[in-house]
């Protein structure tokens, strides 16, 4: 009866250590996979200063996703759906971006999908 207490213990312990282990972004709407491995090398480099964030932008029935960089100085590209950079719409050194956006960008319906929330 011990030996199947102290198993039954243990699964339990190893069914919570499981659950719990498993990291995964629930961002609530599904992104392509080369976003989340963004995402993911996001979360290991250091806090960013503000929070980097991840928006979709969608115009003229496609979808890019805007990442915001590190502060200071860097662009902030905007990805289309296979990761390509399109182009940089802020930032850099003017913070007016590199000029290579479509003028058709300024009409994307914006919604944030996933901040970085570390401290």
């Amino acid at each position: 009866m011990k030996n199947l207490t102290k198993i039954l213990i243990g699964l339990i312990f190893l069914i919570i250590f499981t659950i719990t282990s498993c990291e995964k972004d629930d961002l609530g709407i599904d992104v392509p996979k080369c976003i989340e491995s963004k995402i993911k090398e996001i979360k290991k480099e250091s806090v960013q200063n503000p929070p980097a964030q991840v928006w979709e932008w969608k115009v003229n029935g496609k979808t890019y996703y805007y990442i915001t960089s590190g502060c200071c100085d860097q662009y902030n590209f905007l990805y289309d759906e296979k990761c390509n950079i399109v182009c940089a719409p802020d930032g850099g050194i003017s913070g007016g971006g590199d000029g290579k956006c479509p003028e058709s960008m300024k009409q994307a319906n914006q919604i944030l999908i996933w901040e970085d929330d570390r401290k």
